[in-house]
């Protein structure tokens, strides 16, 4: 077991440096070091790893994405990821209520000159989410959801965004094998409350007929839902 672990994470590293590292923009890569420095620990839980990014920046760029929606920020790396991909015209609302964290990266957005495409809004990401589901004109007008956020709260989140998210777009969610702890396990712990959370949305979107789901074993578990109707 320790064998395999090690060389999994030595082909990480290889990846990252012969792959990602050497594409990463600038200012990822100065938000990247930021981030890490200031926050040392967190960022393995609350930052999205660079090969992540570079995967989420390649579906926008494949979709032709013109308006996003982001749900939990952190320093925004994805957000970064995500705002660089657009086209000039584009747009993301990203929803996060730490504005501290938000403003570790926001002098790397500005030095990107991206910030014009970022409308960020200081508040918990369900009532965004109704409010803008309470404007008619909002249904199916994105073409790309990224959730980050509270995870006991994704399948709530699932419901709105299949709103907002037009036919044929994607919705990701982040984090979703949480450190390899949602496979069971005869050692785990009785009780986590975020594990749980997302075995609970991994098997119901497994059912859901509404979207076509992938869980992709990148960074953390990502889980990229195409909907479908």
């Amino acid at each position: 077991m320790k064998k395999s672990i090690l060389k999994s994470e030595a082909l990480t590293k290889y990846i990252l440096e012969t792959n990602v590292y050497p594409r990463e923009h600038p200012q990822l890569k100065e938000l990247r070091e930021a981030t890490l420095n200031k926050y040392t620990d967190w960022r393995r839980i609350m930052g999205v790893p660079a090969d992540e990014g570079q995967l989420i920046s390649m579906l926008l760029k494949i979709m032709n994405a013109k308006k996003t929606l982001e749900i939990g920020v952190f320093t925004g790396y994805s957000l970064l990821a995500t705002a660089l991909a657009l086209p000039d015209d584009g747009k993301v609302i990203a929803i996060d209520p730490d504005r501290e964290a938000y403003e570790v990266g926001l002098p790397f957005i500005r030095k990107a000159g991206v910030e014009n495409k970022i409308h960020y809004i200081q508040s918990g990401g369900m009532i965004i989410l109704n409010n803008l589901l309470s404007n008619e004109r909002q249904e199916g007008e994105f073409d790309f959801a990224f959730v980050d956020a509270d995870k006991e709260n994704y399948i709530n989140y699932h419901e709105l965004l299949l709103k907002l998210v037009k036919v044929g777009g994607i919705i990701a969610y982040d984090n979703t094998l949480w450190f390899g702890s949602v496979a069971p396990s005869e050692h785990e712990e009785a009780e986590d409350t975020y594990r749980d959370a997302l075995r609970k949305l991994n098997s119901f979107l497994a059912s859901d007929s509404r979207i076509d789901p992938s869980l992709v074993s990148i960074g953390d578990g990502l889980t990229l839902c195409r909907r479908l109707r």
